[in-house]
C-alpha cells in the first residue's frame, strides 16, 4: 500500500505527543508532512529522520494544506 503524503498540520490530545525538528515533545506541530493508514496517523517532521506514529485515539486535529 502508497501512502498519499500530504502537507499540513497537527493536534493531539492530552497524553499523546510527537518529537519536534529538536526532539522536544510536543501536542501541536504545523508544517508537516501526514498519512493515514490503517487507523494510525503517519507524520514526518522536517528536521527528524523517519515517520512518527500515533494511534487515532490520540489525534485531535488534522489540517490539510490545499
Amino acid at each position: 500500500m502508497n501512502r498519499e503524503w500530504r502537507k499540513g498540520s497537527v493536534e493531539l490530545v492530552d497524553g499523546y505527543v510527537l518529537l519536534d525538528g529538536a526532539g522536544v515533545p510536543v501536542r501541536r506541530l504545523a508544517d508537516v508532512e501526514f498519512a493515514v493508514e490503517g487507523g494510525y496517523l503517519n507524520v514526518r517532521v522536517p528536521g527528524r529522520e523517519g515517520v512518527q506514529l500515533v494511534s487515532a485515539p490520540g489525534v485531535r486535529l488534522v489540517l490539510a494544506e490545499s
